[in-house]
């Protein structure tokens, strides 16, 4: 329970449930992104060249928003009274947790393969994106290591931090850890759509495992170094070239 002064009314759930549901609205990502990319627009910076995004945009737009974000969540973290170590990190050894998230990312690929590959042995027509589009922003080593940064803040330390503060709202107030695993998991798919439907089922299942994760040990280590190992494997085949 909140800190009864630091409530917004310890009598009312339901203002509790408006005002969690609130901040998972506003810490979805959808809505720092649009409010991010549109001001770059009215600014007048093109993402594209040559019909291609541009990797600095790329870069710019995924770690400015990594940085509000965070923000964002700490804020809310620190209005409630509540601390953010205990909600990311539990009490569990922080070096146990990264040396069971290694080995965890074998699991997050084995998903991937068996996903991709039930799908496009049983239902070929969910690949219907045949070249994945964020493939063009990896033209070159220096453009690899540029996105592999992005996807380990952006990707695997953001998310995960985002992840596992959506949670702890459904578990406090929006129908439980089950529901915020469903719920977190299915926008977590659709987020990839632009890379095909087999991409956005595999992602989303892969958003689930992750969050299963965090409940079970009430710690993202793991899903933090499982999740930017498994997108750091996906483009090192670009930086070994």
């Amino acid at each position: 329970m909140l800190p009864a002064s630091r409530d917004p009314d310890p009598e009312s759930p339901v203002l509790h449930r408006i005002v969690a549901l609130s901040e998972v609205l506003i810490c979805s990502d959808f809505l720092s992104q649009v409010a991010l990319s549109g001001t770059l627009g009215a600014l007048g910076y093109d993402p594209h060249s040559g019909g291609r995004l541009r990797i600095g945009y790329v870069v710019g737009l995924s770690l400015t928003d990594t940085a509000l974000l965070l923000g964002l969540i700490f804020f809310f973290l620190r209005v409630h009274g509540e601390n953010p170590r205990e909600v990311f990190f539990g009490r569990r050894p922080i070096a146990g947790e990264a040396a069971r998230g290694v080995w965890l990312i074998g699991v997050a690929l084995g998903i991937g393969i068996l996903v991709l590959g039930g799908i496009q042995h049983f239902v070929p027509r969910l690949h219907n994106v045949a070249h994945n589009p964020l493939q063009d922003l990896l033209g070159s080593r220096r453009d690899a290591w540029l996105f592999a940064l992005v996807v380990f803040v952006a990707g695997g330390l953001r998310e995960e931090l985002q992840r596992a503060f959506l949670l702890h709202r459904f578990e406090q107030w929006l129908g439980g850890g089950v529901t915020g695993l469903v719920v977190t998991s299915a926008a977590f798919g659709a987020g990839h759509l632009l890379q095909g439907v087999d991409a956005a089922i595999a992602t989303a299942l892969l958003g689930a495992f992750w969050a299963a994760v965090y409940l079970r040990r009430r710690s993202c280590v793991a899903s933090i170094v499982s999740h930017s190992g498994f997108d750091l494997l996906q483009i090192a085949q670009f930086l070994v070239k």
